[in-house]
């Protein structure tokens, strides 16, 4: 018989393979939206640094939206996220869904050997639970 590892087990590394999609720290909230649309994904980080200084979500950009703001006029970087938050690309998605559960976030930043190699989102996290809950999925 064949010991298939839980959901919960299954390290984040297995999740991430594209690359990570990038905005320049002075791009506008609409070129990030842009950038998102286009890699089908819901955010992106901003800055060309290894070290990322900020990341966006689809959800800054609605906020912008939803103020009745112009996204080609709002700078990416007074809606991103700054407080950053990181996860081993080795940890478990059950340490990740804590972390990002404890913290209110939808995305945590990978890294390998203190460089960026991906994004997991709550998305991520849930079809993995749902592949577990009913593998037909």
């Amino acid at each position: 018989m064949v010991n298939v590892p839980s959901a919960g087990s299954i390290s984040v590394a297995d999740l991430i393979g594209d690359a990570v999609v990038r905005v320049p720290s002075d791009a506008t909230v609409a070129t990030a939206a842009e950038a998102m649309a286009e890699a089908g994904i819901g955010a992106v980080v901003v800055g060309d640094q290894e070290r990322p200084v900020a990341l966006v979500s689809e959800r800054d950009a609605i906020r912008v939206i939803a103020a009745h703001q112009d996204p080609a006029a709002v700078p990416v970087i007074d809606v991103a996220s700054t407080n950053l938050v990181w996860c081993a690309a080795s940890d478990t998605v059950e340490q990740v869904a804590v972390r990002m559960t404890d913290r209110h976030i939808r995305h945590i930043l990978v890294e390998r050997a203190g460089v960026l190699v991906g994004i997991v989102s709550a998305r991520d996290l849930l079809g993995v639970y749902a592949a577990e809950a009913d593998p037909v999925v």
